[in-house]
């Protein structure tokens, strides 16, 4: 109830309580917890000394230092707990995060910011609690110090998480990795905000003198304020001059990762494949309809016909009756049966004068075939796999040159994939805890020894060549040369330097192993180019040659990324290869054969080696060829034997050797043989190469469509029946006027197709086709001709009664002259198959199922896989198969990619450098930027990692933070990191120009510099040993022409893999260019693998079996429209009955699974060759017999021409092909015995089954000028019957 005043004390205490509210806030004194550097903690590294005083001014000369390191610490009197000292070793140590992280300027900012904390901020007592110190004394001040040997760390958990958020995206361009793989001592996948930071600040990392004990906490520990400075955003800028970080170094830039596109949805009827459904209904149509038509025409018949045995076609709808037609001739008719007769009286009067004249023929065919012959002397073969398989102007071939002759050609590989069966895994338990790390059986210490002991074997390996002594180092990769010499060896040999010692090196004392090689190991395959592996070994992993060792090259079998859990060890040289240098190449191949003998004959009980030359696959396939000459023999020996024989027809054991026409049948195959050896001289001549192909397939080729001809002239020879008054010579002359034009036509049409076959882009189709169509050609020249005459003089020895081959000794039976004779392979075809097959109940039977078959061979012809697997290519008892299997098994990376940026770009501007580069302020479509978009997606693009890119590794290693460019002061000389000398100053100024991007000559004057830096310690962005092939220089250094940018594919093991790879990497290669807005221009961006050159055929190889193959039938329609005297419709007939064996041929490849290739495609369009052989003697048959009805023709052109066909193709060809099956090789296996019995036994199915029938069905109409025209030549002649054709 009192008044206020009554109560003083009252009063008093609001008064202090509003000056307390009104005053500043109170500030806490700065405060430090060392100052200054004292004793040495371990080589150049200092501890700290304590001090808990006041932060003292910094000295004037350690401004530029600290405004370049911590330019927040620099305001005010500029009082910091640092000296000058300090400051220098900050800066030494930020050296490595700076050259990997820098790249990411916030994630930079955010580092340096912890670390400017720790060492200068003027608050240290707030967030730094010193735990432990020794006592020091100072010689220099003569005072007693303590030397801090660890101190705690309070850090802001909001703070760390935001500095790992901002650097865990970012990229080490030069190693194919995330930095953090590099700085964190953990896989990229298992590093945290906070096992990063406590890597950083162990002592046991190497780099940390003292012990540093991070706490991480948003609110106040113990009395400790935490550091919990603001941060940078990797999308946010840290200032005006500087933007965010990259798409690449900053996911959050780039928006959600890219997806793959959906897999296009498979084209299904009724859930099954729609090609499948529509057959089987298309065919069970076909078969409604057709039996419903059969089955009228049968009603039909029997209603107007007594005799069920008439033909279905007789006197209806479809006969054409020639004996009663009175129809008018057309002048179609009559152009045919002129030309018919033209060609018939030309080969007449020829085969009577080469019967009158034998030896000028002989001798002049001799002397043309001397002639041919000579071109011998020029011949040269291909056996370079690249001229066999691509085109000199595909775009492959085109791209290889390019990339040969900018930056030299892709090196050479020797590698070894090596197991150890008989060890077992040993366990490894890290100090001082932590879970025990399995080992695989190849990575125990005693086996590494000896797979050491084995790789120095290796590179003492001495070769001879021109009396030279050749050594691994005369011709391997040496990237640093010539500063070092140390050959590229990829292994894991080379964490340890290839050094037995090394191996050994270990840390420890009588209880606990601290470190040894399973420390290095764990380290190296997380950080390959490391210098200094941070672990108390301070060993370095960058290999002894200069360059990192990436794990996924050198082990295998290992999964995910347990690299620890590895199977196998993989031992990769490379070696150089040499553009048109053939000396040094010849020193490279008489290395690699010592290299292949050694390992041959190498033998460890404890290793299981698989190795490979560059040189074995080559090797392999002719010691394959070479081994299979025998068996090749062998099958031409089975049908010269059966040719031999079987011409003759002997008529009694008396007769034997008069008969028999041997001499004949080898005179024969020596024409047909000497038409092969004619086109190889021509074309030798002309400077055109052989290849293998040429030489295995041709002959065969050659002898089914030569020893046919043989047949035909031989066997309608002996049936023919000499007429009154004729003699030899007009006999044979008649006889090979009605088979001459039959044989011109299979011949003619067969050069035709082969010859437009040319057309072809792919080298091996090209080559067989010129050679085949040429030899085709000679063949029946001298067929006409040599083998004309030879006939009639073995006619007038048999006449003569004398012996075959010894032709001096007559035969002891008498004959009056020559008989007509039948074999009875004729009269069975007469009298039994022939009638049998075009039964009335049989044809139907016939078309079905040959068109089921047709249907089956269409739905699944889609199905027939693509490419050669390189396997098959090797004979069985290859060492390489061993090494093909082991790569399939243990391979974990696919082969190099480069992106080849050709010349013409502008590197010097600031538009040209941001189309291209992947750091910061680089466009998020550069060329950098889809290649790492497009690894991100491996598993779609098949581009496996992230790209080396020089030009940002350049931009890194120039900045002037870096201690990696400088030059020497007075001369301007490039001086390395490594050397320690005042007079080198950096390259670029200290300022906000300096540090952005070199442009114009500023970026052509380091560059160079770059090119040269060898990595060291202090700088590992050294661009020598990664990038120096990489960048192209031209106009005498003052410009960037071409250069690449490398990463590797996927893991590709199937041909379907590699096909798929090198379309994918062409579309981003495409898109680059496109999104570079230098599309219209001359230079572009292109994709390059050593295996594009002969898996780019794959690509249109479809389309090129589609042009070829029509090209063929296209040909094979117009020649034989022609010389049928031009008869449409039995060209349409022989059309179709070849294009039904080729997609029977696609169906049996399927069912057979041999692939589409180059061989393959040789071989359909062969196939096409000998179909004509097949088909188009039984159709000329048909079209000029006068039967009355199409079956009455069907089986007369099938008795006289279907025997002939049979044994002069099908038997000759069976017999060879058999002894195939026997030969070592799988190509002799799969593309040759598989493909060619298929090619007999469905030319033969369809020349002899099918196409009689079809004719007997839909066949032309008999040509009444022809058949006018036979009744005139047989007229007063016993002759009513008619010839066979």
């Amino acid at each position: 109830m009192g008044s206020p005043q009554g109560c003083p004390g009252r009063g008093l205490l609001l008064f202090v309580l509003l000056l307390l509210l009104l005053s500043p806030a109170q500030v806490l004194p700065q405060s430090c917890v060392w100052y200054g550097e004292c004793g040495v903690a371990s080589g150049d590294k200092r501890y700290n000394c304590a001090y808990d005083g006041p932060p003292i001014a910094l000295p004037k000369d350690g401004y530029d230092l600290l405004q370049e390191l911590c330019p927040g610490l620099y305001f005010g009197n500029v009082s910091t707990c640092c000296d000058v000292l300090q400051l220098q070793t900050l800066k030494n140590n930020l050296q490595l995060p700076l050259q990997f992280l820098s790249r990411c300027p916030s994630c930079f900012y955010n580092l340096i910011n912890l670390f400017c904390e720790l060492t200068c901020s003027p608050n240290q007592s707030e967030f730094l609690n010193v735990t432990s110190t020794i006592p020091y004394y100072d010689p220099v001040s003569k005072e007693n110090k303590s030397s801090i040997t660890e101190l705690q760390y309070f850090i802001g958990e909001s703070f760390a998480n935001a500095m790992y958020n901002a650097c865990k995206d970012v990229e080490a361009p030069s190693s194919n990795v995330k930095a953090l793989g590099l700085l964190c001592g953990k896989e990229v996948k298992d590093c945290n905000a906070t096992n990063w930071i406590e890597y950083m600040f162990s002592k046991d990392n190497g780099q940390t003198p003292f012990s540093i004990i991070p706490i991480f906490s948003d609110v106040p520990v113990h009395g400790m304020n935490p550091m919990n400075n603001a941060t940078k955003g990797c999308n946010e800028s840290v200032d005006d001059s500087t933007g965010p970080c990259s798409c690449q170094d900053c996911s959050i830039v780039c928006g959600p990762k890219p997806q793959p596109p959906p897999l296009p949805a498979p084209w299904l009827l009724f859930g099954l494949d729609a090609i499948y459904v529509i057959m089987w209904i298309s065919y069970m149509g076909f078969l409604l309809i057709f039996f419903m038509f059969v089955f009228g025409i049968w009603c039909y018949r029997r209603r107007h016909f007594v005799s069920e045995y008439t033909p279905i076609d007789s006197n209806i709808a479809f006969s054409v009756n020639s004996h009663r037609d009175d129809g008018k001739i057309t002048c179609g008719e009559r152009l045919g049966e002129r030309f018919e007769n033209g060609l018939r009286m030309t080969f007449t009067s020829w085969g009577a004068f080469c019967v009158r004249n034998p030896r000028p023929v002989i001798l002049f065919s001799v002397v043309f075939i001397a002639m041919c012959c000579s071109g011998f002397v020029y011949i040269k073969a291909t056996t370079n796999p690249v001229d066999l398989w691509s085109a000199p102007s595909s775009q492959a071939r085109k791209e290889k040159e390019y990339f040969d002759k900018h930056f030299g050609p892709f090196f050479r590989t020797e590698q070894l994939i090596i197991q150890a069966p008989n060890s077992q895994p040993d366990i490894y338990s890290p100090y001082p805890s932590g879970a025990d790390v399995p080992f695989g059986p190849p990575l125990t210490k005693e086996i590494l020894h000896q797979v050491l002991d084995l790789q120095d074997a290796i590179v003492n390996i001495t070769a001879s060549f021109d009396n030279e002594t050749v050594t691994l180092k005369d011709i391997c990769l040496a990237p640093l040369a010539p500063y070092n010499n140390n050959c590229t060896i990829l292994s894991v040999l080379n964490y340890f330097q290839n050094s037995h010692s090394v191996l050994d090196h270990t840390v420890g004392d009588e209880f606990f192993v601290y470190a040894d090689y399973h420390t290095h190991f764990l380290y190296c395959v997380r950080a390959p180019a490391s210098l200094n592996d941070t672990s108390m070994l301070h060993d370095p992993c960058l290999g002894t040659f200069g360059g990192p060792v990436f794990p996924w090259l050198v082990l295998g079998g290992y999964d995910a990324d347990n690299y620890n859990n590895a199977t196998a060890l993989v031992i990769t040289l490379p070696v150089n290869n040499y553009y048109n240098d053939s000396r040094k190449l010849m020193k490279a191949l008489a290395w690699e054969k010592e290299f292949i003998n050694f390992l041959k004959n190498y033998r460890n009980p404890n290793l299981t080696i698989s190795f490979s030359a560059e040189r074995s696959i080559e090797d392999e396939i002719n010691r394959e060829s070479n081994s299979d000459v025998s068996t090749v023999l062998i099958s031409y020996i089975v049908m010269f034997v059966y040719i031999s024989i079987a011409l003759g027809h002997i008529r009694s054991w008396g007769r034997l050797l008069v008969d028999s026409k041997i001499s004949l049948g080898i005179a024969g195959i020596l024409i047909v043989l000497s038409s092969v050896a004619c086109s190889i001289g021509i074309f030798s001549f002309f400077g055109i190469p052989l290849t293998l192909i040429v030489i295995e397939v041709i002959p065969f080729l050659v002898l089914a469509i030569g020893v046919d001809n043989i047949f035909i002239i031989v066997q309608t020879l002996q049936r023919d029946e000499r007429l009154e008054g004729e003699t030899l010579d007009k006999q044979i002359g008649r006889v090979l006027g009605d088979v001459a034009p039959s044989m011109f036509l299979s011949s003619f049409s067969e050069t035709v197709a082969f010859f437009l076959g040319t057309l072809s882009t792919m080298p091996a189709v090209r080559t067989f086709s010129l050679f085949a169509g040429m030899a085709v050609l000679i063949d029946f020249i001298l067929q006409v001709t040599c083998f004309v005459s030879l006939l009639g003089l073995d006619i007038k020895r048999q006449e003569r009664n004398r012996l075959d081959i010894l032709c001096c000794i007559k035969g002891s039976e008498e004959t009056s002259g020559v008989q007509r004779s039948e074999s009875i392979l004729f009269l069975f075809f007469k009298n039994l198959y022939s009638p049998y097959l075009l039964e009335d109940w049989m044809r139907p039977i016939v078309i079905a199922l040959f068109v089921g078959l047709l249907s089956f061979s269409t739905a699944v012809m889609h199905n027939v896989e693509i490419g050669l697997d390189q396997s098959l290519s090797m004979p069985h008892d290859s060492y390489v198969m061993d090494y093909l299997s082991q790569l399939n098994k243990y391979l974990h990376t696919g082969p190099p990619v480069y992106f080849v940026l050709e010349e013409g770009h502008n590197y010097t501007s600031l538009e040209g450098q941001n189309m291209v580069c992947g750091g910061m302020g680089c466009n998020n479509d550069s060329l950098v930027q889809q290649i790492f978009s497009a690894a991100e997606i491996s598993s779609y693009t098949r581009i496996g990692y992230a790209p080396s890119s020089w030009i940002d590794d350049y931009f890194d290693w120039v900045k002037p933070q870096s201690s990696c460019c400088r030059v020497y002061n007075t001369t301007g000389q490039f001086c390395n990191a490594s050397v320690t000398d005042p007079s080198c100053t950096r390259c670029r100024p200290l300022t906000q120009e300096g540090k952005q991007r070199p442009q114009g000559q500023d970026f052509m004057k380091f560059l160079p510099m770059f090119l040269s830096d060898n990595p060291n310690p202090k700088c590992g962005k050294g661009g020598h040993a990664a990038y120096s092939s990489a960048v192209n220089f031209i106009n005498n250094k003052t410009d960037v022409g071409a250069t690449y940018f490398s990463t590797y594919h996927t893991v590709l093991k199937t041909s379907s893999d590699f096909i798929d790879a090198m379309k994918k990497a062409r579309t981003i290669a495409d898109n680059i260019t496109e999104t570079m807005g230098i599309k219209g221009k001359n230079y572009r961006v292109f994709p390059y693998s050593v295996f594009y050159v002969f898996y780019e055929q794959y690509l249109t190889i479809v389309d090129d079996a589609i042009f070829n193959l029509c090209v063929s039938l296209g040909s094979i329609f117009l020649v034989t429209t022609v010389l049928l005297g031009f008869e449409v419709w039995a060209a349409v007939m022989v059309s179709i009955t070849i294009a039904m064996i080729i997609v029977n041929m696609f169906g049996v490849m399927w069912l057979w699974g041999i692939s589409l290739n180059a061989v393959s495609l040789v071989n359909l369009v062969m196939s096409c060759g000998i179909a004509v052989e097949f088909c188009s003697h039984v159709t000329r048959a048909f079209t000029v017999s006068t039967k009355g009805s199409r079956v009455e023709r069907a089986e007369e052109a099938l008795s006289h021409v279907g025997s002939s066909v049979f044994s002069g193709i099908t038997l000759t060809k069976f017999g060879g092909i058999v002894v195939l099956a026997f030969s070592k090789s799988q190509i002799f296996q799969i593309f040759y015995f598989r493909m060619y019995l298929a090619m007999v036994l469905l030319g033969a199915t369809h020349g002899l089954i099918f196409l009689p029938v079809l004719l007997s069905y839909i066949g032309p109409s008999v040509n009444k000028a022809k058949t006018h025209a036979a009744q005139e030549r047989s007229r007063h002649t016993e002759r009513e019957r008619l010839l066979y054709f």
